[in-house]
């Protein structure tokens, strides 16, 4: 029996426990309910409290609310957003290309005679003119094949003139029946053969006066020189392959490049009716414009496997940018649309742009692209001249949202400030001494700014004092008679002042309203504590002046610290206080 009793026992907690469980979910369910009903009752209720304290702030004067819901544009719903204009004008439709420029002409400058080069009249990489001579060969043996030539010459002459006088005198006698007709005949000929023999001698002269000529190697035409290929003193001859230089005619160039096949027609049509058809040349980069020419002249076939046709444009190249060989990106204008409207590229998202409407919202327009030229792009919609749309800040909008045009160059401008402020600071630097710029390397970042701000202020102070403009302060160098503000107080000068003016001496001091007209650069304020006044009146008159013309907060740290300083040794409490 106690066996059963104590094996019973434990059955009807267990049954009570049972119980238990089964009514705890349902007691769980009902808590997380009331909990769930009272939080959205408070969370209802804040966002009305919100609701009604937004629209009570931005409504208008008809208690119109702004656009876009409650905080979730920022600030009343508007959205600073960048602007641009729609405006009407010319298009020019571009054929953008690769290009490789070509001189007009190129010529490897030979020697026509063999010989020692005797002289060098160039510059490698000069541009010279057509004629120009540009080295000399040895000379002399073609000067003595020239007189030999004419002494032939003159000897036969001689022979031919003594002919014809004895044809004359036959040809008397020979009239008078003196003579025999035979004779007359002979003579005649002999003069007829000594005529030839003066002919050849003096094409023999001609051909020596020539050879004697191409002792002087001159330029063909006007051209860029290259690298010379030969040097004084050596044997040159017509058949040296590489020459003596290389030129090259670059004023004017030509660019060779490819356009697709489809524009062949529009730009026949054009060269035919003698229109012109501008080309315009730019860096690798396409950032720079190296020069702009025209088209010359198309191809006679279409490359089969690109599909596109030769094109050669033709550069005056009077600044001589262009070289011969070099890679270039080839705008090709084809058209010109007249008096289209266009806006700018960045305001076009997916075939829509968002339009500025006179009550400060935005609406989308839907339009038709066209084409681009640089930053503007041709369109067609239900635009109007002047019109403004927006060119940036798109993405955060939607149709009827408010918005507060801003200026375009601010960013522009203030990107340049602080360019010009950073040169500013680098020059500034750029005049302290060396072992001051040494200190401020080892300085921490409150210390080099207050340093740097004290620097300035010095600065500013003895250019007022009569020094130079410009001239660099003296004040870390030894022996400098501005005053010294001492780190710590360099700190407390860039943190705020938490002491009241009335409890802190400094504080009176550099709150102290007095005007200028009213005392004496040196002088010290009136209505100061008795102990700050004795300290400016135990200072040099030039310290005093350049204390009073610190700053406020750099006077109150500095005339505070001059105060610490003359405290008793142990931390006694100064008198003043």
């Amino acid at each position: 029996m106690p066996l059963i009793r104590s094996f019973a026992r434990p059955q009807r907690p267990a049954v009570l426990q049972s119980g238990k469980l089964r009514l705890l979910p349902a007691v769980l369910l009902a808590s997380a309910l009331v909990a769930a009903a009272g939080g959205g009752a408070w969370w209802w209720k804040q966002r009305q409290d919100a609701v009604n304290a937004q629209a009570a702030a931005g409504a208008g004067p008809a208690g119109r609310k702004p656009a876009g819901g409650p905080g979730r544009f920022g600030g009343g719903g508007v959205l600073p957003v960048s602007v641009g204009t729609v405006q009407r004008g010319d298009v020019r439709v571009v054929v953008s290309a690769i290009g490789t420029m070509s001189a007009r002409a190129t010529a490897v400058v030979r020697a026509k005679v063999s010989g020692e080069l005797v002289a060098v009249r160039f510059k490698e990489g000069d541009e010279v003119r057509a004629g120009q001579v540009l080295a000399e060969i040895d000379p002399r043996s073609y000067q003595a094949a020239l007189s030999q030539a004419q002494g032939t010459l003159q000897r036969d002459q001689a022979l031919l003139k003594n002919a014809q006088l004895d044809l004359k005198r036959y040809q008397d006698l020979l009239a008078r029946d003196s003579i025999a007709s035979q004779q007359v005949d002979t003579q005649a000929a002999l003069v007829r053969q000594l005529e030839g023999t003066v002919a050849s001698d003096q094409a023999q002269v001609d051909a020596a006066r020539l050879q004697l000529s191409y002792t002087q190697v001159t330029a063909p035409f006007a051209g860029r020189l290259g690298l010379r290929q030969a040097d004084k003193g050596n044997v040159v001859g017509p058949s040296d392959a590489n020459g003596l230089v290389t030129i090259n005619q670059v004023r004017p160039m030509d660019a060779a490049f490819s356009v697709p096949e489809a524009h062949l027609p529009q730009m026949r049509r054009r060269l035919a009716a003698g229109e012109e058809l501008p080309v315009e040349l730019w860096d690798r980069d396409a950032r720079r414009q190296l020069a702009k020419g025209r088209v010359v002249a198309l191809d006679n076939a279409i490359d089969t496997a690109t599909g596109t046709i030769k094109v050669k444009a033709a550069f005056a190249n009077d600044d001589g940018a262009l070289y011969p060989n070099q890679f270039v990106n080839v705008r090709l204008q084809v058209n010109l649309l007249e008096a289209v409207l266009t806006v700018p590229t960045t305001a076009v998202q997916n075939n829509y742009v968002y339009l500025v409407q006179e009550d400060g919202t935005v609406t989308q327009r839907r339009i038709r692209v066209g084409v681009t030229d640089g930053d503007r792009v041709s369109i067609e919609g239900e635009l109007r001249e002047g019109e403004q749309v927006v060119t940036d800040g798109i993405d955060r909008l939607r149709e009827g949202a408010k918005v507060a045009v801003i200026d375009a160059g601010a960013v522009t401008r203030a990107d340049q400030a602080a360019q010009d402020q950073a040169a500013q600071r680098r020059a500034f630097m750029a005049s302290l001494p060396p072992e001051v710029r040494e200190k401020l390397q080892k300085m921490s970042p409150e210390e080099r700014r207050a340093f740097l701000r004290e620097r300035r202020a010095q600065m500013g102070v003895n250019g007022a004092g009569g020094a130079a403009p410009g001239a660099p302060a003296a004040s870390a160098a030894p022996g400098a008679s501005a005053p010294a503000v001492p780190a710590s107080a360099r700190v407390r000068a860039d943190a705020p002042d938490r002491a009241s003016p009335r409890s802190d001496p400094a504080s009176q001091v550099a709150a102290t309203p007095v005007a200028p007209s009213e005392r004496a650069p040196s002088e010290a304020p009136r209505g100061i504590p008795p102990q700050v006044k004795a300290l400016l009146d135990q200072m040099p008159a030039d310290e005093r002046a350049r204390v009073m013309a610190l700053p406020q907060d750099e006077r109150r740290a500095y005339i505070r610290e001059r105060l610490q300083q003359q405290k008793p040794p142990g931390g006694a409490a100064s008198p003043a206080r």
